[in-house]
């Protein structure tokens, strides 16, 4: 664990702040590589990608913010921090948060210019899988989004001050940041490969919603959550990011089989 990697002056590098930023900066270059492949113009996706940036990172902020409101009792001012500020001092966001809020705004901008909504986002959708991939390395360092006790050879266990030992003392962890870092990669090669041989706008897209609905849901049984973020359903006990998972799984479904339907029968009007 290193949540800090070095100091500039008295700016301190942060771990999960430099993987952001890479991240940020590796999807803007994938999405250009990929439009300028294809003879497009970049300038509107690279005006997407700043509005995605924006709004992603205060979407993240908020649904933390609003899912965490303890943290920050009595310091309400250090909310507007995303890298930091809430009691525990880490950077605190949220993934869904920041994807529901980056596709509201593209939206936005998409319907102004008259820009096909499933289309631009086939194209951004490869550069979720790449940011997780990063990122989650700099949760790791930073020792948030930690895992459950685990007897598993590959447990971790995080130094004495950091919040994994606050809630769990020496016990191994589930290294879900790895887990989801791998992931990350894993549907990044996955969108990669499919927007090569993409058959209809929003398959990507509808890809991704599906694969990060499974695994998501999946992977929140290994990682720690407050008992705030769990809430009782039909005799479960699930986290509000499994019944997004639920959700987004149904929208990435309909999209799948709308435009899959549009898309034979478009073909068979032709023939």
């Amino acid at each position: 664990m290193c949540p800090d990697l070095f100091q500039i002056g008295p700016l301190p590098i942060r771990a999960y702040g430099l993987a952001l930023a890479v991240s940020f900066f590796l999807g803007v270059l994938y999405v250009w590589r990929q439009t300028s492949k294809r003879g497009l113009s970049f300038d509107p996706y690279l005006s997407i990608s700043y509005i995605m940036i924006a709004a992603g990172v205060i979407g993240a902020r908020l649904f933390y913010v609003f899912s965490h409101v303890d943290e920050f009792s009595g310091n309400w001012p250090s909310s507007f921090n995303p890298f930091g500020g809430s009691r525990f001092g880490i950077a605190g966001l949220n993934v869904y948060g920041g994807v529901i809020a980056a596709v509201l705004a593209t939206y936005i901008y998409c319907r102004v210019k008259k820009m096909s909504l499933l289309e631009v986002l086939d194209f951004f959708a490869p550069t979720l899988g790449l940011g997780l991939a990063i990122t989650r390395i700099g949760c790791f360092m930073n020792g948030c989004c930690f895992g459950t006790p685990t007897e598993l050879p590959w447990g971790v266990s995080f130094p004495v001050a950091s919040i994994p030992h606050y809630v769990f003392g020496d016990a191994h962890l589930h290294p879900s940041q790895l887990y989801s870092s791998l992931y990350g990669l894993l549907v990044f090669l996955l969108l990669h490969f499919m927007l090569k041989h993409r058959r209809f706008a929003g398959q990507i897209l509808a890809t991704l919603f599906m694969v990060e609905a499974v695994f998501r849901y999946a992977i929140e049984y290994v990682r720690y959550y407050e008992d705030e973020m769990h809430f009782s359903l039909l005799g479960m006990n699930p986290t509000y990011n499994q019944i997004i998972s639920i959700a987004l799984f149904c929208l990435g479904l309909g999209i799948y089989l709308t435009q899959g339907r549009k898309r034979r029968t478009t073909v068979d009007e032709d023939n």
